[in-house]
């Protein structure tokens, strides 16, 4: 079973940054998309920013300008850069990594944002 590590949420005040980062095993090779979803209580699971293997990515309407998303192939480690962060940006985040055609989950991570 894939496995991987969330860390970085936490509680910040508005305007503030955060940085994510969520690392695959080293022994798992040829990692395809990776990136984050958010859900806030009562709402969707909404996209977040993804990237693929070969640096495309992908941002949620709501976080484009602010968020920034990167990877390391070698090190199979995603981080998401997140600026400017909003009270809206509160949720949970969930990390998502694409191997061998499957969508593996992270158990999520809190970041809160205070007025």
């Amino acid at each position: 079973q894939v496995q991987f590590v969330e860390s970085g949420g936490g509680l910040v005040q508005a305007g503030g940054s955060l940085r994510l980062s969520c690392a695959a095993p080293p022994t798992i090779f040829e990692v395809n998309t990776m990136g984050w979803y958010r859900q806030a209580p009562g709402n969707q699971r909404e996209l977040v920013a993804i990237i693929s293997r070969g640096g495309s990515t992908n941002y949620g309407d709501s976080v484009k300008g602010r968020f920034t998303i990167s990877r390391d192939n070698a090190k199979n480690t995603v981080a998401l850069q997140m600026n400017s962060l909003k009270p809206e940006d509160t949720a949970v985040y969930y990390c998502v990594v694409n191997y061998q055609a499957v969508d593996y989950w992270g158990q999520g991570t809190q970041v809160t944002v205070s007025s």
